[in-house]
């Protein structure tokens, strides 16, 4: 041995009691800090070395933790250690693993994959430099003993979990070295481990499955990179093959044959490896699906077929492109006679066999999409392949409607990927879809009395989905194309008509109603099944249905039907109303019933009343009491629960009832977004009723008690109010404004500023006055708030904070580009000075692109405004003294990511000012950036020279500058 640690091979016995996964709280925490003690000690971890090579502890647990010291060592401090301690690390692990030859009692997997990545770790480190001997040390040492061989194996998927694997991200120094360990590897040592891989998999592949199931992996995930033709020989390809007759070897034989096949390289040789074995594969009987029971092979097998067929589609395209016709004929045919496979795999019953043929499949068609005429054989492979999907669309008697679960999820999933086949079948030939689909959906509405749920649900899906497959601008399916718009109108009459929608099953109804407003143009066209169709959105069938899935649905897409036929519901309007009045009520949480509706889809039913009303052909003072009739309810219950939350001491009935009140806030602001803007307020004569609204609402402000919650409602309402009451809502914002004011949390008042921006955009010179008065009061808020003290590693707080500073910029960029200037002027002196100081340290040094960019945005609006003769008094200093500096110093910060987007939009703006003060040389603006952040200033000085001689004198205080900032 090279070094003996004269530290005797004797751990705190009393710690290791810790590492047991029982032991109690203390012992833990003994365990803890020792292998804190032993990871920061010199050699301490020579200890865990020696017990190791010894074989001292039988504890799994202690052995566990001597590696996890070890991986310490070599993975932070490998290179500080002396030579004789690597070798003694060397050691240590071929003496632990020769332990492993000696045929006793097996190490637990955890224990030989931590193993297999310190020997891993050890190569990363030493293979190119101290140990390139590294695989020839393993494989003389363990030769074929199969305990020996496990460890070998588990370190080869180490290794490539180190050095190969895409999903893990390496720095570009790794990525480099990785790329030296293999190319150096391919050079020295790859034929060497393809030869153990062949003798392990001819050695064990009856008496050790497992084994041979590693080694499988193996040449799988070291295939991609290495020589091929080491692999896809006669002797390793049948190897293999011989593999796919054995129960317990062939799903692993099937992933190492995709990887095979997988592997890039030049279309020819792509297409003759395919055919190779797919012959093989098909002489020995693989292609009989059918005679196959084990569907976890299939599944595998599909996986493999997928491979291979998409393989040779990447192969025709690029023969086509290359203009290789003879060749690319051949593969063509190749292709095509692998689709009889294709459409057996794609129709079996397990879906996850389907599943993994979908890729070739929709990779087939898009050939046939491309190819100017199909031939005979063709048009019936497309054929089948809808067959295929409409078959495969449908549930199974297992699916669990009301309580779904992973499974469900999955097949959710899979009918996705059966949607993409059928938009690309569409592609290819559009009649055989419609026909298609019009065949099966006549066929099934004919006798869905009698029909299965699964049968009449596909039967809508599929006249559903022709939406998207054959699709229309702006949903005008029934305009354009005649034979197109007439097959399928004839399909949304009898989809009415047949009665369908009485069909008790959720996944029925629910398609119905989806798919009636997926075509809801239709109702334009043939307005008379308008009556119907609305019985069945409001009766048992949709609103009123005994699913609550249903209903909350169906109140989504009910909004959605009555705003695109708005101007055809004018007979209708006041019997809507009247069917759903009671499902406009707001639920007190007293009541004790379960509503019919939760709150959020009763969003959806006020919107929907909203539009009805507005939209109506009624005169004015008619819409103003239909609107007063839907809000006046509303109203009365708000002013009776504010009454009782004020009352109120128990919290939890404190936030139902604030609940409560914020969804009545909601529900009236929903009713608005039936308007555009004022002018169709007063149109239909319903200011005065919003204007009650406002008054009834703002009393919520100042409640004490569920602040939060009832802010939040009203402030949303106020946005909406803005919009549609423009200067009528300008005498409820003061008194508004200093209640939100009062006590605020820090989301108060990020959520406070957007509407204090949206009221200055607006109305601008209106409300100088009243922004005067609450500017400082509103900001002095905003800097006690980001001056409040938080934890380092408190994210949420931080995040919070930095979403704050944001909002208070974005606010004095408005009060800049709106031009009231007026509002920052008459704040005095030292406040004035105080925000601008607040704007360069947002330019400067927050490590936040979004607020820099808007910074410097408010500072060359500042220049412009007060920058001139006329301008604020003292401002024209502050330029120079502090607004220039700070062009210099955000590039030569750190923080300064040039790489970032948002960074290299703001790194714009401070060079606006740099151009604007006579300084026009500038070689490129991300050049100029990196040059200042050079810590040496002779670099600056260069720079200046060849941009400019005329830009030295100006620069030099600034290069002085940055040169003092950068020490």
């Amino acid at each position: 041995m090279a070094c003996e640690s004269a530290l005797p091979a004797i751990m705190d016995e009393q710690a290791l009691l810790g590492l047991n996964p029982n032991a109690d709280a203390c012992y833990r925490q003994r365990a803890l800090a020792y292998f804190e003690q032993l990871k920061e000690s010199r050699d301490g971890w020579e200890v865990c070395a020696q017990a190791l090579a010894k074989g001292i502890y039988g504890d799994d647990h202690v052995k566990f933790f001597c590696f996890q010291v070890l991986e310490h060592q070599i993975k932070f401090r490998h290179g500080s250690l002396t030579g004789a301690q690597q070798q003694l690390i060397r050691e240590t692990l071929m003496k632990w693993l020769q332990l492993q030859l000696m045929g006793g009692q097996p190490e637990k997997p955890f224990i030989k994959n931590k193993a297999a990545q310190v020997l891993a770790l050890t190569f990363v480190r030493e293979y190119l430099t101290i140990w390139p001997k590294f695989f020839f040390d393993l494989l003389s040492l363990v030769g074929l003993n199969p305990h020996g061989l496990d460890i070998y194996l588990r370190t080869l998927m180490a290794v490539d979990a180190e050095v190969v694997d895409r999903d893990i991200l390496h720095s570009p120094e790794e990525t480099r070295r990785n790329t030296l360990i293999k190319d150096h590897m391919r050079e020295s040592c790859i034929p060497a481990l393809v030869e153990s891989w062949y003798q392990i998999l001819q050695t064990y592949q009856r008496s050790h499955s497992e084994l041979t199931c590693q080694c499988l992996e193996v040449v799988g995930a070291y295939v991609s990179w290495i020589d091929l033709n080491l692999i896809a020989n006669d002797r390793f390809v049948n190897l293999l093959l011989s593999h796919m007759s054995v129960e317990e070897l062939r799903e692993e034989a099937c992933d190492c044959l995709f990887e095979i096949i997988n592997k890039g390289m030049d279309p020819v040789d792509k297409t003759k490896l395919v055919e190779s074995l797919s012959q093989v594969l098909q002489s020995a009987g693989f292609f009989n699906v059918e005679q196959e029971e084990d569907v976890d092979f299939l599944a595998k097998f599909s996986r493999l077929v997928n491979g291979m067929g998409q393989a040779l589609v990447l192969s025709w395209t690029k023969l086509t492109k290359s203009g290789d016709v003879k060749v690319a004929t051949e593969t063509l045919q190749a292709l095509e006679a692998k689709v009889p496979l294709l459409l057996q795999l794609l129709v079996h019953e397990d879906d996850d066999i389907s599943a993994n043929i979908v890729g070739f499949c929709y990779d087939y068609l898009h050939v046939l999409k491309q190819l100017p005429l199909l031939t005979d054989q063709q048009k019936n492979n497309a054929e089948a392949i809808m067959l295929a999907v409409m078959k495969k669309l449908t549930y199974d008697d297992e699916y669990n409607f009301e309580n779904e679960g992973e499974d469900e999820a999955m097949f959710v999933e899979y009918r996705k990927q059966l949607k993409m086949l059928l938009d690309r079948l569409a592609q290819v030939s559009p009649e055989l879809v419609l026909e298609s689909v019009r065949r099966v959906f006549t066929s099934t509405m004919q006798g869905w009395q009698t029909a299965r749920f699964m049968e009449v649900e596909v039967a809508i899906r599929l006249f559903y989905m022709l939406g998207e497959a054959l699709p229309a601008s702006h949903g005008a399916h029934f305009t354009g194309d005649g034979s197109k718009a007439s097959a399928l109108q004839d399909m949304m009459r009898t989809l009415i008509s047949s009665g369908v929608s009485e069909y008790r099953h959720t996944s029925v109804t629910l398609e119905f109603f989806e798919t009636v407003v997926r075509y809801d143009k239709f109702f334009i066209v043939e307005p008379q099944h308008i009556p119907s169709i609305l019985m069945a959105f409001l009766d048992h069938r949709g609103l009123r249905h005994s699913s609550p899935k249903v209903r909350s649905r169906v109140a989504y897409l009910f909004s959605r039907f009555i705003k695109t036929l708005h101007k055809h519901m004018n007979s209708y309007i006041e019997d809507i109303l009247s069917r759903i009045q009671d499902l406009l009520e707001l639920a007190p949480p007293e009541n004790g019933f379960q509503a019919l509706l939760s709150s959020d889809d009763q969003l959806f039913m006020f919107e929907t009343a909203g539009v009805l009303i507005v939209n109506g052909e009624s005169p004015a003072d008619r819409k103003q009491a239909l609107m007063r009739s839907l809000l006046t309810p509303l109203l009365e219950a708000f002013r009776l629960l504010l009454n009782k939350l004020t009352q109120e001491g128990d919290e939890d009935r404190q936030t139902a009832l604030a609940d409560c009140l914020s969804h009545a806030v909601g529900f009236a602001s929903r009713t608005s977004k039936a308007f555009s803007n004022k002018q169709t307020v007063k149109l239909c004569g319903c200011s005065e009723v919003y204007l009650d609204c406002l008054q009834t609402f703002l009393p919520a402000l100042s409640c004490p008690v569920q602040r939060g919650a009832l802010r939040s409602a009203v402030r949303s309402f106020l946005h909406r109010m803005i919009i549609c009451l423009e200067e009528e809502v300008l005498p409820f914002i003061p008194a508004a404004s200093e209640h939100m004011l009062k006590d605020c949390e820090p989301k108060d008042l990020q959520e406070f500023i957007p509407l204090i921006s949206q009221i200055t955009a607006k109305f601008k010179s209106q409300v100088s006055p009243f922004l005067q008065q609450i500017f400082m009061p509103l900001v002095l808020a905003i800097f006690e708030v980001l001056s409040q003290p938080a934890e380092d590693n408190d994210q949420t707080a931080a995040l919070e904070k930095q979403m704050l500073r944001r909002s208070y910029f974005s606010f004095i960029q408005t009060i800049a580009s709106s031009g009231m200037n007026e509002v920052m002027a008459n704040q005095g002196a030292e406040n004035i000075e105080r925000v601008l100081f607040t704007i360069i340290q947002g330019a400067v040094d927050f490590p936040d692109p979004i607020a820099q960019k808007t910074c410097f945005i408010i500072l060359s609006r500042l220049v412009e405004l007060w920058g001139g003769k006329d301008g604020l008094v003292g401002f024209p200093d502050f330029i120079y003294k502090h607004i220039v500096p700070a062009c210099f110093l955000a590039p030569l910060k750190t923080t300064f990511d040039l790489s970032d987007a948002q960074t290299v939009l703001m790194q714009s703006w401070p060079f606006w000012f740099y151009l604007h003060s006579g300084l026009r040389s500038i070689c490129s603006l991300q050049e100029l950036c990196q040059v200042l952040q050079q810590p040496d200033t002779k670099v600056v000085k260069n720079y200046m020279k060849l941009c400019d001689q005329d830009l030295l004198p100006f620069l030099i205080c600034k290069i002085n500058l940055c040169s003092w900032y950068v020490k």
